[in-house]
């Protein structure tokens, strides 16, 4: 599982012109499912993402975790981060897990990041999605489950 997180002051995602979600200050995951990931490494990702401390605490310092600023996530699925360049110009796509599966442990990963008290919303799966934020630092990082 391959998740960019974005620290952001905002962001939304629209579907045909009609916003479905949108967050205040918060994280933007684009998410990433992998053939041959689990429940284990939708596991993984949401122990790590709820307690990631990217956000500053008075001093200026990052020192606090989504649930210590009263953020919310955005979670968009993004099989596209699992895009294979390695071998001419066209993006190769055999390494991002099937549609059901890559549904199924996204929403998996969801549902264990409500488990841990984070409000999240979700883009639209499958779904052409325009995605719009303002990055927060900028602060981004790349989580890989197999890393």
């Amino acid at each position: 599982m391959r998740i960019v997180i974005q620290r952001v002051s905002e962001a939304s995602v629209a579907v045909g012109g009609s916003t479905i979600a949108s967050i205040g200050k918060g994280m933007l995951l684009l998410v990433g499912v992998a053939d041959g990931d689990t429940r284990e490494d939708a596991s993984k990702a949401a122990e790590k993402i709820s307690k990631l401390r990217i956000f500053e605490d008075q001093n200026g310092k990052m020192n606090l975790d989504v649930t210590g600023v009263s953020a919310e996530v955005l979670s968009v699925s993004q099989f596209t981060l699992l895009a294979d360049i390695s071998k001419g110009n066209r993006p190769g796509f055999d390494p991002a897990a099937g549609h059901e599966r890559a549904e199924s442990l996204w929403q998996e990963l969801n549902g264990l990041l409500r488990a841990k008290g984070l409000k999240v919303h979700t883009g639209q799966f499958g779904a052409h999605m325009d995605v719009a934020l303002v990055n927060d630092g900028p602060v981004t990082i790349i989580f890989d489950s197999r890393a």
